[in-house]
């Protein structure tokens, strides 16, 4: 081989290495908000207080057992006087005896995760531009049996990538199982062992995320993810078919991706053949993602294309072995 070829060869291997690995490297790519929403998570609306009805007089008023009681648990939060001025004193002893104390009311079951409890997809890594695996990638999950879950990502560089430079990057996202899916609590980010300071921290309670980068506090929407758990939270998401959008945050901002569906295809990785939904999200850059239809939507091909058109592939070998 020509050492004019391997001096080249090795230039753009440490070049598109860097690209792929780098810490700004996002699932989903970057770039402005997109205008056009088609779909977004959104927590339900708060229940309107049930009105006070008067008490009819005693004349007319119905037989105990004609009393509906549609919003029982309204009328158990208002106060004695309001209860007894709504409904005959002996419905409103009932009311209370059968609505649970606050104090004992236990809370709600986590949501139950559609993966197996544990699991882990490991991926190989190539560039179109050149004929050999270049990286690889491994992906983990782990549900906890209260609710939380644990994931990890690996990404490092193989073969004569790596000889060029040795680079390895581990994402760590932790949170819990909620109605709509899952809810990010911190998501942490290692270069080669070391922290690169691109963290996020959730505060739910107040919808922010801190970005550990700058220290900024920035408001988020409902069902927003981190780079690591949007890979799992498309399961969760209604009419994917269609499109759809989702609030992400990497380890340097948060952004809203439009997800454009472009339809069911029937592919072949080393992992098997899958029938996969192809999604697509389009800014600075392009990324696509095909994830298994029959197999819980788990990515088994991802593809990244940066601003000046090179291309990044990732292909499953491995699904769902411990």
């Amino acid at each position: 081989m020509p050492i004019a070829f391997v001096i080249a060869l090795a230039g753009s291997l440490a070049i598109h290495a860097a690209a792929l690995f780098g810490t700004d490297v996002e699932l989903f790519g970057g770039g402005p908000e997109p205008i056009a929403l088609r779909a977004e998570l959104q927590a339900p609306p708060k229940a309107a207080p049930a009105p006070v009805v008067e008490s009819p007089p005693a004349a007319n008023r119905p037989p105990k057992t004609a009393i509906k009681r549609s919003r029982p648990s309204a009328l158990a939060s208002a106060r004695p006087s309001t209860i007894a001025q709504a409904v005959p004193p002996e419905v409103a002893q009932e009311i209370a005896a059968e609505t649970p104390s606050t104090a004992t009311v236990a809370p709600p079951a986590p949501a139950k995760p559609v993966l197996a409890a544990k699991g882990t997809i490991r991926f190989a890594i190539f560039k179109d531009s050149l004929p050999m695996q270049i990286g690889r990638a491994e992906h983990s999950w782990e549900f906890f049996a209260d609710g939380r879950y644990r994931l990890t990502g690996v990404t490092e560089t193989t073969g004569l990538a790596a000889l060029i430079r040795s680079v390895r990057m581990e994402n760590e996202s932790e949170g819990r199982m909620v109605a709509g899916g899952l809810q990010p609590e911190r998501f942490r980010s290692r270069k080669n062992g070391q922290d690169t300071k691109e963290n996020a921290d959730f505060e739910w309670s107040t919808a922010t995320v801190q970005l550990a980068r700058d220290g900024s506090v920035r408001e988020i929407a409902p069902g927003t993810q981190d780079i690591l758990s949007l890979n799992y939270q498309l399961a969760y998401l209604g009419k994917l078919a269609e499109g759809s959008t989702i609030g992400v945050v990497t380890g340097k901002k948060y952004e809203r991706y439009n997800l454009d569906s472009l339809g069911e295809e029937e592919i072949e990785v080393p992992a098997g053949r899958f029938r996969t939904l192809h999604l697509r999200a389009m800014t600075d850059n392009t990324t696509e993602i095909w994830i298994a239809l029959d197999r819980e939507r788990l990515p088994v091909k991802i593809r990244f294309t940066d601003k000046k058109g090179e291309s990044f592939e990732q292909v499953a070998t491995e699904l769902g072995t411990p």
